[in-house]
C-alpha cells in the first residue's frame, strides 16, 4: 500500500487528440504521448496530422511537458519506406522521444531524427535484463516492460541495467489478453490488425460452443445465456502500489487510454498525480470509479492476472456534464450565496444537469469538491435576427455542448470539468 510519500516517477499521459492533450497538461502529467496518422497502435484514436504535430509539441512544451510520438505499429516495406520524412518533420517539430519496437525503425531513426530520444514499446517485449542491455547499446534510452512482467521481475531487470536506461511500466488502463498487445484475432476474424493499430477488440466478444451436429444450437461456457467472455482481461489500475513501483526503480507510470475522452484523461491524471505528489490513495480510488472502466485488477504485477468472464462492458458512477468556460464575480452585490458573494460561472454542457443539482467539481492538484447550481440560465447563441440574446432562465440544461451560466459561493476556473453522480 502507499505509504503516502511523494514519488519522482514520470506521470505519462495519453493524448489521443487535441482536447485529451490539454486535459494532460492542465491536471498534472510530466509527459504524453501520442500519434501521427500513421504508424500509432490507436488508429480509432482522433491523433494528429504530420502537420497538427509542432503547434501540439510547443503547447505541451510551453507547459513544461515532454512529447512521446508512438512508432510502434507493425512495420512491413512501404511503412519503411515511408519513416524517413515522418522521422524527420517529427524531428523538426521537437518531439522528445519516439516509441518504436521495430528494429528497422529503430535504425531509421537514429539516422534521420537522431536528437530525440529512443524508448522501446511493450511491444517488443523487452522482459529481461539482458534484453534491456542490449536495446542500451544500440542507442535506447527506455524500455517499456512487457505487460507480463511481476514486481519482482522489474526489480530484478533494475538492478542488472544501466542506471541510464530509464524503465517505464504501464499502471492503468485497458490490458490486451495477447502477449504485450501482439495480437492475431482482430487480423484472423475481421481482417483489421490490431498490430497494425486496427484491433477489432475479438477478445471483448461474447463467446459460446456449438456442437457440430447441432448447428445453430449454442451451448454458454458459463451460465449465461449471451454466452462468455472468456477472454476479457481486467482494467489495469496500480493506483494503491505505486510505492511498490518506485521501490522496484521505475521511473515512469504509462496510463493507457488514447481512444478515451478528455474527461477520463482529466480524471485518471489528477487522481495519479495527487497520489504522486502524497495523497492518501483511498483519498482519490473513487473517482477511478467514476470513470469508463471494466473490474480493475493488478495484471501479472503479483501473479497471474484475472479475467471477466461474466461480461463486457464499462460501468462508470458518474458523467461528465459541463466544462468551465469562465468565471466572473457576480456584478450584483446583493447576490449572495450562504452569506458571501456569489460567483457566475459560464459553462459548456455536456450531459444534462439541472437547477439544484450538487455537482462535483474537478480541479489540478486539488480534492473534489462539490458545486450546487442556483440560478441556472441557457445563454442561447447570437442570431441575426437577434444578435444579443437574454439568458433564458431554465431548470434543467439539456442542449448539448450550449452555454449556460450559474451562481457559484466559490470561484470556478476556465476548463475545472463538472460531474455528476449517476443515479
Amino acid at each position: 500500500m502507499n505509504s503516502n510519500q511523494s514519488h519522482t516517477m514520470e506521470l505519462l499521459a495519453p493524448a489521443g487528440g487535441a482536447s485529451q492533450l490539454e486535459a494532460a497538461l492542465r491536471f498534472g502529467a510530466d509527459a504524453v504521448y501520442l500519434a501521427c496518422d500513421r504508424f500509432g497502435m490507436r488508429q480509432r484514436a482522433e491523433n494528429f496530422s504530420l502537420a497538427e504535430i509542432p503547434a501540439a509539441v510547443s503547447r505541451a512544451h510551453s507547459a513544461g511537458v515532454q512529447v512521446h510520438v508512438t512508432l510502434n505499429t507493425l512495420m512491413d516495406a512501404d511503412d519503411i519506406a515511408a519513416l524517413p520524412g515522418y522521422l524527420e518533420a517529427l524531428a523538426d517539430a521537437g518531439v522528445d522521444a519516439f516509441i518504436v519496437s521495430d528494429l528497422g525503425a529503430f535504425s531509421l531513426a537514429q539516422q534521420h531524427a537522431p536528437n530525440v530520444a529512443l524508448h522501446v514499446s511493450t511491444q517488443a517485449s523487452v522482459a529481461n535484463a539482458a534484453a534491456a542491455r542490449r536495446w542500451h547499446d544500440m542507442g535506447a534510452s527506455r524500455v517499456v516492460c512487457a505487460r507480463e512482467m511481476s514486481i519482482d521481475e522489474i526489480a530484478r531487470m533494475r538492478a542488472d541495467t544501466p542506471r541510464d536506461l530509464q524503465i517505464e511500466v504501464f499502471a492503468h488502463g485497458a490490458m490486451c489478453v495477447a502477449v504485450s498487445g501482439r495480437c492475431l484475432l482482430s487480423a484472423a476474424m475481421t481482417g483489421r490488425s490490431g498490430n497494425k493499430g486496427h484491433c477489432s477488440q475479438s477478445c471483448r466478444w461474447s463467446y459460446a460452443l456449438v456442437e457440430e451436429k447441432r448447428p445453430g444450437e449454442y451451448f454458454p461456457i458459463e451460465e449465461d445465456v449471451r454466452g462468455s467472455f472468456v477472454l476479457n482481461a481486467q482494467d489495469l489500475c496500480m493506483i494503491d502500489h505505486l510505492d511498490d513501483l518506485a521501490a522496484a526503480g521505475v521511473d515512469s507510470i504509462k496510463l493507457e487510454g488514447r481512444n478515451k475522452k478528455a474527461f477520463y484523461v482529466a480524471t485518471v491524471v489528477h487522481a495519479y498525480r495527487q497520489v504522486l505528489d502524497g495523497a492518501d490513495p483511498a483519498s482519490v480510488r473513487d473517482d477511478l470509479y467514476a470513470i469508463s472502466h471494466r473490474p480493475y485488477g493488478t495484471g501479472f504485477y503479483y501473479g497471474q492476472p484475472n479475467q471477466t468472464p461474466e461480461r463486457d462492458g464499462y460501468v462508470k458512477e458518474c458523467l461528465h456534464v459541463a466544462t468551465v468556460t469562465s468565471c466572473e464575480p457576480s456584478p450584483d452585490a446583493a447576490c449572495c450565496l450562504d452569506g458571501e458573494a456569489a460567483w457566475i460561472s459560464e459553462v459548456q454542457c455536456h450531459n444534462r444537469f439541472c437547477e439544484g443539482d450538487e455537482l462535483e467539481l474537478l480541479a489540478p492538484h486539488q480534492p473534489i469538491a462539490k458545486i450546487r447550481v442556483e440560478g441556472l440560465r441557457w445563454l442561447p447563441e447570437a442570431t441575426e435576427d437577434d444578435p444579443n440574446p437574454h439568458p433564458v432562465t431554465v431548470g434543467v440544461a439539456n442542449r448539448s455542448m450550449a452555454h449556460y451560466r450559474f451562481k457559484t459561493a466559490a470561484p470556478l476556473n476556465e476548463g475545472d470539468l463538472l460531474r455528476a453522480r449517476i443515479a
